[in-house]
């Protein structure tokens, strides 16, 4: 079943002025005027301003009677648009291959078979707005089984994040208010005059006095709230993307045509792609049906790719997804994302060359929805800060450790307290009790010092820590630390914790 998220972007006017703007300060209000003729009035408000009582529609004068030190900007609907579609562009790269944008305050996309890519639903949402709100935007985010619903959710509730189960679209949209339907304000406005507040009202009613005196819009939109009516999106695309399509006169469904017909597309893509000097770094396959709806199914590569074999299996060892339902009546390859690639000369030898290349299995595992990077060493003496992730399949990775000490195989993601029995304040201790568990200590080296990163945080001017390898009764032996130096209370807590395994 199809799932779909909407992304409300409620201050996107005030929130690109501030990002055109970086000067601005934080707590300063802003409001953008809009004009016709002699008439000026504010057309959008910051959360500041509409703590102070500004709103959208009050005459401008209004608000700067209101709030004096107001910052007021002209709209400017075209630069608002503009950034709109830049966001569309930039989620139908990271999230989902169908993306539109919904009306002038949002956006709208298909996550069927993109959400495993980051790790379901609630995981995908929470990234979203937390991407969002870093880019300096407020956005609500809602997913829901119908288009309609996602659109009314995301507008209704004020919470940051709402998942709508599958299956509950009734319950969660009939007391939302009848101008969420996503119609005119004319028909709006005449069913508050009837005396409808609510969806579920106007749901409840009988369908015939309504068309007879509003049209068929309203049961339109009801159905497509519901998911009686399919709705499909009509995907953004840039122009400067490389697209190939294949239309068929009788509709396709067998398992094995479609497959046949993404390899030829395949070759058809990699031969536009070696005019451009390109490699792929994500395809979307975009199957639209003859109801109208679409499915889409991407994959990814670590590295730029051309190769028309490796593509093809991609694509094809995801294919049995697809439900052609009654039949496929397009299917349309998208490079999402491209980098350049140059030609390699093949050797000629007889002899096959071993290579020791795993992006093929990278693919593979990205494209299965598992997260695959590699550790690069970082310049810091605090250990979690001493490595990063960075992308699977770069180039080798320059720099490397320098430490005196041996470290271990595995750190610890955050250190875990333990209780320990030491004699202070250079000694190791003579046991450990961690996670219920007591280890008497025979062997242990240490201490290193380790002084905290006063440059970056003020907290660690002072901070010490005494790293100790100790080694237990049964050959297990562990990284452990004490926080401070076990003198002076400046310089932490005293406590120890233990923060890495070795083999």
């Amino acid at each position: 079943m199809t799932r779909v998220v909407s992304i409300y972007l409620p201050d996107l006017a005030t929130d690109r002025v501030r990002r055109t703007d970086p000067s601005i300060p934080p707590e300063q209000a802003i409001a953008v005027i809009a004009k016709s003729g002699s008439k000026r009035w504010v057309s959008a408000a910051d959360d500041a301003a509409r703590r102070a009582g500004v709103r959208a529609g009050m005459p401008a004068a209004k608000a700067q009677a209101i709030f004096r030190n107001l910052m007021l900007v002209d709209a400017d609907p075209a630069a608002d648009a503009a950034a709109l579609r830049r966001i569309a562009l930039w989620a139908l790269s990271v999230y989902s291959p169908i993306v539109a944008i919904d009306g002038i305050d949002g956006i709208v996309m298909d996550t069927e078979g993109a959400d495993h890519l980051q790790g379901g639903e609630e995981p995908m949402l929470t990234r979203v707005a937390n991407q969002f709100r870093a880019k300096g935007l407020t956005a609500r985010v809602a997913v829901a089984d119908t288009r309609g619903a996602a659109h009314a959710c995301a507008r209704a509730i004020s919470r940051e994040i709402v998942i709508v189960p599958r299956g509950v679209t009734v319950k969660a949209v009939e007391n939302l208010p009848v101008s969420l339907l996503r119609l005119p304000e004319k028909i709006v406005g005449d069913l508050r005059t009837l005396g409808f507040q609510s969806v579920g009202e106007l749901a409840n009613t009988a369908r015939a006095p309504l068309a007879l005196r509003f049209g068929p819009e309203i049961g339109r939109r009801l159905d497509q709230m519901f998911g009686r009516v399919s709705e499909p999106i009509d995907p953004i695309r840039d122009p400067e993307q490389v697209e190939v399509s294949r239309a068929f006169a009788e509709p396709i469904g067998a398992a094995e045509t479609i497959d046949k017909y993404v390899g030829r597309l395949v070759v058809q893509l990699v031969g536009e792609l070696q005019k451009k000097g390109l490699g792929v770094r994500r395809t979307d396959l975009i199957v639209e049906k003859v109801d109208g709806t679409r499915q889409a199914i991407r994959a990814g590569t670590a590295k730029p790719a051309r190769d028309v074999t490796w593509l093809t299996k991609l694509f094809r060892d995801r294919t049995e997804k697809i439900e052609p339902g009654f039949g496929i009546e397009k299917l349309t390859l998208v490079v999402v994302m491209s980098e350049p690639l140059e030609e390699e000369q093949k050797s000629s030898s007889l002899v096959e060359e071993e290579t020791s290349d795993i992006t093929p299995l990278i693919d593979i595992l990205g494209n299965r929805g598992q997260r695959v990077y590699r550790v690069a060493p970082v310049a810091s003496d605090v250990p979690e800060r001493s490595v990063a992730r960075t992308a699977p399949a770069v180039d080798e990775i320059e720099g490397s450790w320098l430490h005196h000490w041996r470290r271990p195989v595995r750190l610890l993601d955050r250190p875990d307290h333990i209780t320990a029995i030491a004699l202070l304040p250079d000694h190791p201790p003579r046991s450990i009790t961690w996670r219920g568990r007591k280890h008497n200590v025979k062997r242990a080296d240490g201490p290193e010092r380790v002084f905290g990163e006063w440059w970056k945080r003020d907290s660690e001017f002072d901070a010490v820590r005494d790293y100790f390898v100790i080694e237990n009764e049964i050959g297990e032996r562990y990284w452990i630390f004490r926080s401070g130096d076990g003198i002076d209370p400046e310089t932490g807590s005293h406590k120890w914790f233990i923060h890495g395994i070795f083999a």
